[in-house]
């Protein structure tokens, strides 16, 4: 970490282009949002870290302190100073280094952000060169030096001509920036106080401004859900691009999504059609395709094919079959191979769960939970209405509802005597003609 650096985040836009009442940067991409992206990378750069914030200002800083402690937040005048100069007005950097973000570029490389704070120019520009720099501002230079960033509507043609494009990061010596800010103006045509004056104001004070090439991608802005859509499939692929190099088997890695927080460990196999959400660990297993794995832990087992962990489940050494759901529910060393929903329970070693099995924990107002024993099987189609605590070496009959506890050793049969009615089918049918 990089003591002298402080670090500005501007997030205070409404974001009208994501055409949605909620905050643009509060719209997530591989699990957290926008803002959650840029914090965590910005921290392992700084300590001091301040987000200004506008629109949506008690929901964006909800996020914020949700996740992370000790970030600053503040909120921008956005009557009396719209505009990023506006929105820098309203952070006080303590280091001699300030570097400015956006909180819309979740790509963003720490590696380049460093690069941004070590220059020993006064100012320096994040800048890409750009193979269709229509819409961009354009970085004007004279030799290594830049003379000044001109916005695509007020470009000349010859301006119009450079590739060399601002990124929208900033890093400025913080005496400068403190001395500039007050000098810049609104006289313009959105009646907005830019940051990019200050390279002019800066340029006549005879500071010096350099510029640092950054990968375009990587500094990609989100304004609308098309661009959310693509800077999602850039960060899925960097996501399992790692994981793959660092031994997990991902087959048809396009069809999986993981989550930016997920971890995995030992010997894992992801096969095709997967979901995995959240802060989950897999380690030593294999999902199988078509399952979706939410907020839990799997270890040493092997779920699916389509398979649900809803969140708060944690597995171990335990076979989960198809169309089998989870949740909240704490599996270790069990056999669910198909159709049953395991919710609020825990299960120990050696229990076999039948086809069909349920257990009931909602009683329209509270959730109950389910507690089975060692080596209890568990017959098809049965019901397990909670609250219930089913002991060890319990044998429970196929089709049958239990509502109470069991004793060590107990057969429970909970089902209808059957009665058969010879001769009803032809009584109610009648009989068919044989031929």
């Amino acid at each position: 970490m990089m003591k002298n650096i402080s670090i500005i985040i501007l997030a205070a836009g409404n974001g009208t282009r994501m055409k949605s009442p909620k905050s643009k940067v509060l719209h997530t991409l591989s699990g957290r949002s926008m803002i959650a992206h840029v914090v965590e990378k910005s921290l392992q750069i700084s300590d001091d870290i301040t987000v200004v914030l506008g629109y949506q200002f008690d929901e964006v800083s909800s996020e914020i302190n949700r996740e992370f402690n000790n970030i600053n937040i503040v909120a921008q005048d956005t009557i009396n100073f719209p505009g990023t100069a506006g929105a820098v007005m309203a952070a006080k950097p303590k280091f001699d280094k300030t570097l400015i973000i956006c909180a819309d570029m979740p790509l963003v490389a720490t590696s380049e952000l460093i690069s941004l704070t070590q220059s020993n120019s006064d100012i320096t520009i994040a800048a890409f060169e750009s193979k269709d720099p229509f819409g961009y501002g354009r970085v004007v230079k004279n030799g290594d030096q830049v003379i000044k960033i001109v916005e695509q509507k007020d470009a000349n043609e010859d301006e119009k001509a450079i590739n060399l494009c601002n990124a929208g990061a900033y890093c400025f010596n913080t005496a400068l920036l403190n001395s500039v800010l007050p000098q810049i103006n609104n006289q313009n045509a959105s009646n907005e106080y830019y940051l990019t004056d200050a390279i002019e104001l800066a340029l006549k004070a005879g500071k010096s401004v350099s510029s640092v090439l950054v990968n375009e991608q990587n500094f990609m802005g989100i304004n609308d859900k098309l661009a959310l859509s693509k800077a999602e499939n850039i960060m899925q692929e960097q996501i399992k691009a790692n994981l793959m190099k660092n031994g997990v088997i991902i087959r048809l890695p396009q069809t999986v999504f993981i989550d930016s927080r997920a971890k995995f460990e030992g010997e894992c196999e992801i096969e095709s059609g997967c979901v995995i959400k959240g802060d989950c660990l897999i380690k030593n297993s294999i999902i199988k395709s078509s399952s979706v794995i939410e907020y839990s832990t799997v270890i040493d087992s092997d779920i699916g094919p389509m398979a649900h962990l809803r969140p708060k489940s944690h597995i171990v050494s335990t076979h989960i079959g198809n169309f089998v759901e989870l949740k909240n529910a704490n599996l270790n060393s069990v056999k669910a191979g198909h159709l049953s929903y395991l919710g609020d329970c825990q299960i120990d070693s050696g229990t076999n769960v039948g086809c069909g099995t349920i257990t009931c924990n909602y009683d329209g107002k509270n959730k109950h939970k389910t507690i089975i024993g060692k080596n209890v099987f568990i017959g098809s189609d049965t019901q397990l209405i909670a609250p219930l605590n089913i002991a060890d070496d319990t044998l429970i009959a196929a089709g049958s509802s239990v509502t109470h506890d069991s004793q060590k050793g107990d057969l429970i049969i909970a089902r209808a005597k059957q009665n058969n009615k010879s001769g009803f089918f032809y009584k109610f049918f009648g009989k068919k003609d044989e031929k």
